[in-house]
């Protein structure tokens, strides 16, 4: 019945992995919390200030910076104006791999126009720089007396601390790298790892209830009013009922607001006048502050707020108080639903709101971004390719990201990151992007990062406490067909605290209470998503470096619900794979019915009168087979977690155009005999699913005129029948009539004709609506 699943390609399948977790050498003093990444050796030069410096030019001032110079490496600090005593805070970071001098060289400069002045320099040998390893402390600073080229002291002083540490140092995040010399001033923001948080969304609603006393710009006539409410860039609209000064509507309006409320909601009172020509009669604007909280379904008390217009006299808006018109509203934030800004499929967080309501979590997730291999050239710098890679990662309202590797198609992260889990049936999203702003690509030509690859793993499906270390392969779906971009190497570990409360969290409902009690429609749902997504996106690349929007709306994949012939075709056949054992059952139970196998069909027959004999055994039975399949196919379960599947998705096999089309904007900007090609195609397409629904509606219209009479003698007939069977099965032990009714459905194949059956040739005959039909 059940089918193990088919083989992927070689190149698009999981590979285990192996790496050095952890660190280095037996001896070495470890940090728990970088575990599950491989120990990266940097050396740490942190300059903290100078003093005393002396003076280099004939008006008596100094604008020092210093320069920290190993091998060929070079980084510089700011410099200042006309200081003798520079304060700069900065720390450089140059990785081991990379060293290629015995001696690190701290040079203290005058900035010139035409040369730059040497003031000093302090020389540390790197045999004797001391490792320090979280949670350590911090190296204490020291001063240290500048020397000039020959090793005579000189006059100035620095204030330094080197030490040699790794990624898990505090000092890692912030520090200037020496695999990024190559970035300007202005681009170092933008490659250096950062941790976000999504901002904190709630469900505004506005039940809109009525006005009173209404006065229209032309009292003439009785006003078509409807409310209009906006926040920020959301705008929705009443229905306009009919005509009087008093309307009433009492309906919903949903919005989406952030903390910090930053919009404030409008709601003005409108009259259509005419087609695409409204009047506004009143406005009033409510600061999201004062708006209550609700944590469940209980109804809050109504408020009624005075409309005010802004009339124009002279060129100048001057606000007009209309006491008499007002406007009744209930308000309130919704504490009790969970904002969806993604798929419930693969969502990272099913919590509601209002921390009141959350629970305690369950575990920590640990995820370990480690390596990619084999990454293709994203763009093209000084006639050759390159890729400057960065990861993503997003679950629950916690997103991080990794630092920029630059020009490397093997680059190294080995970063680590937590999540505290609430809920196990949520999914970590981790994505693979190439920079394309070290050089302020942005401002110059409105650069778009561009996407390298996502993964994908929920939780459910990983053991506890074990880590997974596999080669994820980033596949991507481009208009040419799917492509390999390359490989991306985590380490991942859920670790469980309760696993007794673990086990309660698969006994309660997915979403919050209010989701069932007070059910939002799709319609509703998917608006709010939009919304919701453009808030988060908005939000994020406003921080610095900015998370922005192309990152976020791939994360978020916002463009699930678009039409594609391709999914279409995926999720037909997922269908197929699902009602597949029952076909198999089926045709398994016809081979018995038709003897193919008599010993087998005899073994049927005497269980078949076991169970009719004794059928207080038939529902152990069931489930003491079901525990056995489930038992026998422990063996066969997956040893690591679930991933993109190119058969599955019908990315391989898909054609050209539907990729095109796939791809196409919406609205679309293909030619106009693409487009007709296509909506022909999806015509076709559709007429196919509309008979299939339509020979449903028939067999369902059959099965109500059974008892309808629209047929007067098959309705007799049924009659009758019943009749006539009520008094057999009265008489009858039940169980001879399941007895009877099992030899007859198990008969040999000689007692059997190739003439469809009686009851079938019966409602075959029944009348449907389809004559009824235009």
């Amino acid at each position: 019945m059940m089918q193990r699943p088919l083989l992927r390609p070689e190149e698009y399948s999981l590979k285990e992995t192996s790496p050095h977790l952890g660190g280095a050498a037996a001896g070495d003093k470890l940090t728990t919390t970088y575990d599950l990444v491989e120990q990266m050796q940097y050396l740490y030069v942190r300059v903290v200030k100078a003093k005393e410096l002396p003076n280099m030019d004939i008006t008596g001032s100094c604008d020092p910076y210093v320069e920290v110079k190993l091998g060929n490496y070079k980084g510089q600090t700011q410099h200042f104006e006309k200081k003798n005593n520079p304060e700069w805070n900065q720390v450089f970071a140059f990785s081991k791999e990379r060293i290629q001098s015995s001696v690190v060289e701290i040079v203290v400069k005058d900035k010139d126009l035409v040369k730059d002045d040497f003031i000093g320099r302090v020389i540390f040998d790197l045999n004797e720089v001391p490792k320090r390893v979280p949670p350590d402390s911090p190296l204490a600073p020291q001063w240290y007396r500048l020397e000039d080229r020959n090793g005579h002291k000189v006059k100035g002083e620095l204030m330094l601390a080197v030490w040699m540490g790794t990624q898990a140092d505090e000092a890692f995040p912030e520090a200037w790298h020496s695999d990024a010399a190559s970035v300007p001033g202005d681009g170092l923001a933008s490659i250096r790892s950062k941790v976000y948080l999504t901002p904190k969304l709630w469900y505004l609603r506005v039940n809109v209830i009525e006005a009173q006393d209404l006065i229209p710009n032309d009292r003439a006539r009785f006003p078509e009013v409807y409310v209009k409410a906006m926040l920020g860039n959301q705008v929705l609209r009443t229905r306009a009922p009919s005509r009087t000064l008093n309307p009433m509507w009492n309906e919903d309006l949903m919005f989406v607001a952030a903390e910090p409320f930053e919009e404030h909601l409008i709601l003005s009172v409108e009259d259509r006048v005419a087609p695409g020509k409204d009047e506004v009669i009143g406005r009033t604007m409510i600061s999201l502050h004062h708006v209550p909280r609700r944590l469940d379904h209980r109804l809050l008390t109504s408020q009624w707020y005075n409309l005010e217009k802004h009339v124009i006299i002279d060129g100048e808006q001057k606000k007009e108080t209309k006491f008499s018109s007002r406007i009744h509203l209930r308000i309130c934030l919704e504490g009790g639903y969970h904002v969806l800004d993604e798929s419930t499929h693969y969502s990272s967080d099913l919590r509601p709101t209002a921390k009141p309501l959350w629970k305690p979590s369950i575990g920590m997730l640990e995820l370990g971004i480690l390596t990619a291999q084999g990454l293709l050239p994203m763009k093209t710098k000084d006639g050759r390719g390159t890729t400057d890679a960065y990861c993503v990662a997003k679950y629950g309202q916690k997103w991080v990201r990794t630092r920029t590797i630059i020009d490397s198609f093997t680059p190294k992260w080995n970063e680590q990151y937590t999540w505290e889990v609430y809920d196990p049936c949520t999914v970590v999203t981790i994505g693979v992007f190439d920079n394309c702003h070290l050089n302020g690509g942005e401002k110059v030509n409105g650069a778009r990062d561009t996407r390298i690859g996502r993964v994908r793993i929920r939780l459910s499906t990983l053991e506890t406490d074990r880590v997974y270390t596999h080669s994820y392969p980033l596949i991507v779906l481009t208009p040419g067909g799917v492509k390999k971009m390359g490989e991306v190497q985590l380490a991942v570990r859920f670790t469980c605290s309760s696993l007794l409360n673990m086990m309660h969290l698969y006994t309660q409902p997915l979403l919050p209470k209010m989701h069932y009690v007070h059910p939002l429609s799709v319609m509703q749902v998917d608006n709010l998503r939009r919304q919701a997504t453009n808030i988060v996106s908005t939000r994020l690349g406003r921080a610095e470096p900015p998370l922005r929007k192309e990152i976020v709306e791939y994360m978020l994949d916002v463009d699930s619900h678009m039409w594609s012939m391709r999914k279409s075709k995926a999720n037909f056949f997922r269908i197929m794979s699902v009602l597949s054992p029952l076909v198999a059952v089926t045709k398994w139970f016809d081979q018995i019915c038709r003897w193919r196998n008599p010993l087998t069909t005899i073994l049927i027959h005497v269980l078949f009168m076991i169970l009719v004999l004794y059928p207080e055994l038939i529902l152990p039975t069931v489930f003491l087979y079901l525990f056995l399949i489930g038992v026998w196919y422990y063996r066969w379960r997956l040893r690591q977690p679930p991933h993109m599947d190119t058969r599955l998705s019908h990315a391989e096999t898909a054609h050209p155009d539907e990729l095109d089309e796939e791809f196409d904007t919406f609205p679309t900007s293909r030619p106009p005999d693409v487009v007709r090609m296509r909506y022909d195609r999806l015509r076709s397409v559709a007429g196919r699913i509309q008979t299939v629904v339509g020979d449903l509606a028939t067999q369902g219209e059959r099965l109500q005129s059974l008892l309808s009479w629209r047929d007067p003698r098959a309705t007799a007939l049924f009659v009758v029948f019943c009749f006539v069977a009520a008094i057999v099965l009265y008489v009858t032990p039940f169980r001879v009539v399941v007895f009877l009714a099992g030899l007859y459905m198990l008969r040999h194949p000689r007692f059997r004709h190739k003439m469809p059956s009686v009851p079938l040739n019966f409602f075959r005959r029944l009348p449907a609506r389809t004559d009824s039909m235009l």
